[in-house]
């Protein structure tokens, strides 16, 4: 039997920062390298979209000017949207994206760019960039995840996540949204080096460039799994891949992260 992964990509032309797109690319890799079919939607503004068949739903990070412009768009969608997250489909949204998917981000200048609530988050503007290199403790969400999905490739996870930040928002989140980890190293969504990211169901935000994915493919295929799983009603093994250059990357940001400065500006 062939499988078959459709993964709806958000405003790719306004919400695309710090290598964004590698992630869609590192899915679409591992997808093919397993001879799933892999499609891509791009959603723009103004597009006609039946999120219907969307298995992932997926939107990268952008400035304060590119979320202005997608806002109203974005909130035409909300209530579909809303409505498959809240059925299980998968979504990774990164930095802006996870800033849209809460409730809001308010401005520096005092403005309130709305979202569509999928997280229990708000943010707003600090007075700092926070910039570098960061590690994240995801043990906790994960040992949730193997729990529920019951995957091969969450039965020993790799603890951490590796990625860049680099956002002023400042976001905080409330009790219907779990953090994605704890900080080991960077700052994290309040600068203190407390939590990083947020999940709600099947749904990840983080703050993490860099891209995400490629340095940590036990996420990518946590998303692959739970994406056949939904579209085909129950778990579909998947094919272990080499991993040793994506393993490698992951060890070598662990190590940068170490020493590399981080930058608060």
């Amino acid at each position: 039997m062939s499988y078959k992964v459709k993964l709806y990509h958000l405003y790719p032309d306004a919400m695309n920062l710090y290598g964004d797109m590698g992630n869609v690319i590192a899915l679409a890799k591992r997808c093919q390298w397993r001879d799933i079919e892999f499609e891509v939607v791009d959603v723009k503004i103004g597009d006609s979209v039946d999120f219907s068949d969307a298995d992932i739903i997926y939107m990268g990070g952008g400035q304060d000017r590119g979320q202005k412009i997608i806002q109203n768009d974005l909130a035409k969608r909300k209530t579909e949207i809303q409505g498959w997250i809240e059925s299980g489909v998968v979504s990774l949204t990164i930095c802006g994206g996870f800033q849209l998917f809460g409730k809001y981000f308010k401005t520096a200048e005092g403005e309130e760019i709305r979202g569509i609530e999928v997280f229990d988050t708000v943010t707003t503007a600090g007075d700092k960039r926070l910039i570098g290199n960061v590690v994240v403790d995801v043990s906790a969400a994960t040992a949730k995840w193997a729990q529920k999905f019951r995957f091969k490739n969450l039965e020993n996870p790799t603890a951490t996540l590796v990625g860049f930040e680099n956002h002023s928002g400042l976001t905080k989140l409330g009790p219907n949204t779990e953090p994605l980890g704890t900080v080991v190293s960077g700052y994290g969504n309040l600068g203190d080096g407390g939590y990083e990211g947020g999940w709600y169901k099947n749904a990840i935000g983080t703050y993490l460039h860099g891209s995400l994915l490629p340095k940590n493919p036990w996420l990518a295929d946590h998303m692959i799994a739970v994406a056949l799983m939904n579209r085909y009603g129950s778990p579909i093994p998947l094919d272990n891949l080499d991993d040793k250059l994506e393993e490698a990357a992951h060890k070598a940001a662990i190590e940068r992260a170490k020493t590399a400065k981080t930058l608060s500006i």
